[in-house]
């Protein structure tokens, strides 16, 4: 009789090791499971990335080069007075060039070889021999871009194998521009112009320089408002203010506002600064305010934030040696937040440069073709630009769009990392 307990007790045990081998072998399929997951999720998000990395790459690599002619240019001071050469007639100097490159052209076809210069050409003329008007008589040799139709000819986006009906440049077109190429006139250098110039209707002249410009006013204002009362505010609320129920209701709504979508703070701006104050539309210093608005909440949650990882030691210590409590907060306690206060406030602004449609909403998306020499002048800005060349229907703007789009990436990486810096380089782990 007494076997038979002993029996139980060993099937009872080796039912209990069968059945804890069964939930570890299922714990770990569940674990490999979530793992495999992970790396799924992780994939995904890299393979999302790179296709989009390399669709703007693809798409915008060809705006960083812009095709150029060069041309002789004989300046005729029939054409040019030495007296008064900016009021030249340098476009009829333009069209004899191209008859004298093209002798063999008849004079009808003359109008449509002239389009293969871009628009700026007789300006570029008109400012080397304003510059120099001992130029007028002799031949200058000039390098100007071509227009938009055979810079993308040149770059092979136009099918030379296709009907010619459904093509803006025929077969003769083709032909003068491959004369040109053939004599070693044509050029593919880089595209300076796409950071030197303003915005234009012409996309072989349009560039970032005003966008950049107005973007640098609107983020310089926002961080001179913001900055300062987003700090005063984190330290009353955290290191002055009484714990009740108005100082709960503030730190509520400072918490909700940092999640209000972007576009309500671009209508706040068009009630208040343009409607009401009667503020200029499209300024950069209007654009800046608005930004201001939108990144206070963040600045202020960071700066708790940082204000809060600071020991409660050190505040002990300075009140024990007989520091005030203004002399505690300013001397101790904020000094060694000021990592995580700046870290906080640079994402902030790089958030705030992103941004496109409180700027649309206060006029920043006009058409501006000069930099803003002021935060009050009229300026778009880099993110409002990539909107408006995104809806130009010029093909050289599509490519523009993409490269505009990357030197916007290119400044939010910069602005990233160098608050990953600060924080890396600056901030104590206590």
């Amino acid at each position: 009789m007494t076997d038979l307990p002993d029996n139980g007790r060993a099937s009872d045990t080796a039912w209990s090791s069968d059945a804890f081998k069964n939930r570890l072998a299922r714990r770990h399929r569940k674990e490999l499971g979530l793992k495999l997951l992970g790396l799924g999720a992780l994939t995904l998000a890299f393979l999302m990335l790179g296709i989009l990395l390399w669709t703007l790459i693809s798409g915008g690599a060809q705006a960083f080069r812009q095709t150029h002619v060069t041309l002789d240019v004989p300046i005729s001071a029939q054409m040019v007075d030495p007296a008064d050469p900016a009021a030249g007639n340098y476009r009829g100097v333009i069209a004899e060039a191209m008859q004298a490159t093209f002798p063999d052209a008849p004079q009808e076809r003359m109008r449509a070889l002239s389009g293969i210069l871009s628009n700026a050409a007789q300006f570029v003329l008109r400012d080397r021999v304003v510059a120099d008007p001992e130029l007028i008589g002799q031949v200058v040799q000039i390098r100007v871009p071509t227009s938009d139709t055979y810079d993308q000819l040149n770059k092979g986006n136009v099918n030379e194998a296709s009907d010619e009906s459904t093509r803006r440049l025929n077969d003769e077109d083709i032909r003068a521009f491959r004369q040109l190429e053939a004599e070693g006139r044509i050029t593919l250098p880089f595209n300076w112009a796409l950071f030197t110039n303003a915005d234009s209707r012409f996309p072989e002249l349009a560039g970032l320089r005003g966008a950049i410009i107005g973007s640098f006013y609107a983020l310089l204002v926002c961080f001179l408002i913001s900055f300062p009362l987003g700090i005063g505010a984190a330290i009353y609320l955290e290191e002055f203010a009484p714990k009740n129920k108005i100082s709960d209701i503030i730190e509520v709504n400072i918490n909700n506002l940092a999640a209000v979508p972007s576009v309500v703070f671009g209508l706040l701006g068009l009630a208040v600064f343009l409607n009401w104050f009667g503020m200029q539309r499209s300024a950069p210093f209007v654009g800046g305010l608005v930004l201001a608005l939108m990144t206070l909440p963040t600045i202020i949650i960071a700066t708790r934030a940082a204000l809060k990882a600071v020991p409660p030691s050190i505040r002990e210590a300075a009140l024990g040696v007989g520091a005030s409590k203004q002399q505690v907060v300013f001397g101790h306690v904020l000094p060694l937040a000021m990592p995580g206060i700046l870290t906080g406030t640079i994402i902030g602004l790089a958030q705030a440069l992103g941004e496109t449609a409180p700027l649309l909403l206060i006029g920043m998306n006009a058409f501006v073709t000069s930099a803003p020499g002021t935060p009050f002048d009229a300026s778009t800005a880099l993110p409002t630009q990539i909107f408006i060349w995104a809806d130009s229907p010029e093909r050289g703007f599509v490519a523009r769009t993409s490269a505009a789009i990357l030197v916007l990436l290119g400044f939010l990486v910069l602005m990233n990392a160098i608050a990953i810096f600060l924080r890396n380089r600056f901030e104590r782990r206590w």
